[in-house]
């Protein structure tokens, strides 16, 4: 079991990337905090991990409300007893469109749930974190941060953010034993983002094109960057801090 009764919250648990992450760490023995604002998801992933005999239980918050986010990280402490590890994953994009062509609202939108929620998790997690002695943050970014495409460019900048403030936090945070990593997944077709990313219906002529940019010739899958995600929460991972890992197929484009 590699993280045999560690405490960690996942953001955005409800669905996707997040569930898959979920429930690969309550696999390994973590007791698992799902979070999410679908309570009705939530609470379906939690009792998932339940019957499979693992430990979990739900926290509804939005992780771009502070009050929320600090309510979060105490519920944590409360249930488990400390909080080891903090999942970053929850994500908005808007739909892939010129930059000029999205609005203001889904502007803010998007880095408040991509940015801000990482501001507000580590205002919030931080001082636990110091108070035991240390603890990991994990953020979900993406491939778009590193190698952006067209029609996604607010997207694109707000996980360039996510990344480069991961490595920044990593190093200031370091004295206090606070790992912070990161994960780049690259375009996963069973997300709830995914014909947003694509911008409009996952024709096969869409994915086509995404899968030529993959020369594993595959697409991402939740338990690729769960894996990811169970490593840089483990104490295997206790000396990494500050990186990227792309779970990407070794996308060239």
């Amino acid at each position: 079991m590699r993280v045999q009764d560690k405490s960690i919250i996942v953001t955005g648990a409800g669905g996707g990337i997040g569930e898959g992450i979920a429930k690969r760490l309550a696999t390994e023995g973590a007791k698992v905090i799902v979070n999410d604002i679908n309570t009705a998801l939530g609470e379906k992933v939690v009792a998932d991990i339940v019957a499979a005999g693992g430990t979990a239980s739900f926290f509804a918050a939005d992780v771009t409300k502070s009050d929320q986010v600090k309510a979060l990280v105490a519920a944590a402490v409360q249930r488990y007893g400390r909080l080891d590890a903090m999942v970053n994953n929850a994500g908005w994009t808007h739909r892939n469109r010129p930059a000029l062509e999205v609005s203001e609202d889904e502007f803010d939108k998007c880095y408040a749930v991509n940015v801000k929620s990482i501001y507000l998790a580590t205002v919030h997690a931080t001082p636990v974190f110091r108070a035991q002695g240390g603890g990991s943050f994990i953020n979900i970014a993406s491939t778009a941060g590193v190698r952006p495409r067209p029609g996604l460019t607010w997207y694109n900048g707000s996980k360039g953010a996510v990344i480069t403030t991961s490595k920044s936090l990593a190093a200031e945070l370091g004295p206090d034993n606070i790992r912070v990593n990161c994960i780049n997944p690259v375009f996963n077709p069973d997300t709830g983002l995914a014909a947003e990313f694509a911008g409009g219906p996952l024709t096969e002529e869409r994915k086509a094109l995404f899968r030529a940019s993959i020369p594993l010739g595959r697409f991402s899958t939740a338990l690729d960057v769960a894996n990811a995600a169970l490593y840089l929460a483990s104490d295997e991972a206790s000396f990494i801090s500050g990186v990227c890992i792309e779970v990407d197929g070794a996308r060239c484009v």
